[in-house]
């Protein structure tokens, strides 16, 4: 696998800044296909959407989303960002995706996660204080399911399986990373198991993560994985324009937008003014946030902190207009990806993709 750049997004339904008038879910469903599309032809390797199940996103069905994007797109690969694990079905989980990856040809992948929204567990009848242990429980199934049929399995929190025929099967081992915001056990579950790192970087300073990967290769070292499976995927907020200036000015609005109904939501609100939005935008800032040049500098600068194998940008959170994320989907396809892909290769990373 060479060094991948792809796009996140979480299908926010987010009041237009200007009107106040919220895009119709079907409308917004339809943009993030044309996305997908657009990012394949770009030539990215990765679009990936969340899964959420509150009014303010589209997105509750990953899967679904992710199958009529493979039927518009070709070599692109089609992940959930992340499956919420813990109050879903590891069976039902691996059906859907091993019939994505059928599908689409082997271009499934499930990054699967606790979960930092909570709406999903009272809503399909999960009590909040198995929070850890449903995603330990159902993480273990899921790999077992990929590994093996029929499966028998043995859990507390779940019905047992005896010699379950889990079908279809894929025509490959099924890639699963584990999502992770910075919480020490959970990086040291993913090393332990051997299983891809997906690390959500989204404020702050990037380097206070740095500690996040260096524990998560001794865990898995000291599990006995060898370093070269291991992968490391950086996740955070960004937007691409022509200029500085333009990239700030087009989507703050709708980032302040989202993040102002986000919280809300949350029992906060918040804002994130323009300053402080821009801050984040400098070289030791979280977001990839404005030209092509500035996004390919930080890339650079984090991997050679982190020597990385993916970097994932949630492109224009909160419903940036879709000329404008289209726009940015090509300047990361043809302006920033051949030359982070080049530069990486020069020092001996993993290099141009296939």
């Amino acid at each position: 696998m060479g060094f991948e750049l792809g796009i996140y997004h979480f299908g926010e339904l987010t009041p237009d800044p200007s009107t106040g008038a919220l895009p119709a879910p079907g409308m917004r469903l339809r943009e993030l296909v044309e996305q997908a599309r657009a990012a394949d032809e770009a030539g990215l390797d990765v679009f990936a959407v969340g899964e959420h199940h509150r009014t303010d996103f589209v997105v509750s069905s990953p899967a679904v989303v992710l199958a009529a994007m493979a039927e518009n797109t070709s070599r692109i690969k089609l992940s959930s960002a992340v499956t919420v694990l813990s109050s879903d079905d590891p069976v039902r989980v691996f059906q859907q995706f091993a019939t994505l990856d059928l599908l689409s040809g082997g271009r499934a992948e499930i990054i699967a996660g606790r979960g930092s929204y909570t709406e999903s567990f009272p809503v399909f009848g999960y009590d909040l204080n198995d929070y850890s242990q449903l995603f330990a429980e159902k993480l273990d199934l899921l790999l077992r399911l990929r590994e093996e049929n029929p499966v028998s399995w043995q859990g507390t929190l779940r019905p047992a399986l005896v010699n379950g025929d889990i079908t279809p099967r894929p025509d490959r081992e099924l890639p699963v990373w584990v999502a992770v915001g910075g919480t020490p056990a959970s990086v040291v579950r993913a090393g332990r198991l051997g299983l891809p790192l997906s690390l959500a970087i989204i404020g702050g300073s990037y380097r206070q993560f740095a500690p996040f990967v260096d524990l998560y290769r001794q865990a898995a070292a000291e599990a006995g994985h060898a370093p070269d499976g291991l992968k490391v995927s950086i996740n955070s907020p960004g937007f691409l324009a022509p200029t500085h200036q333009e990239a700030i000015d087009v989507s703050h609005p709708s980032f302040q937008a989202g993040w102002m109904a986000n919280h809300h939501q949350r029992g906060q609100g918040v804002p994130m003014p323009k300053a402080a939005y821009e801050a984040q935008a400098t070289p030791a800032g979280a977001f990839f946030l404005g030209s092509p040049q500035e996004v390919i500098d930080k890339i650079m600068a984090q991997y050679e902190l982190f020597r990385h194998d993916r970097m994932m940008i949630q492109l224009g959170f909160g419903n940036v207009p879709q000329k404008e994320a289209l726009r940015a989907i090509e300047l990361l396809g043809s302006e920033v990806a051949p030359v982070v892909r080049k530069e990486i290769a020069a020092l001996g990373g993993t290099g141009v993709t296939a």
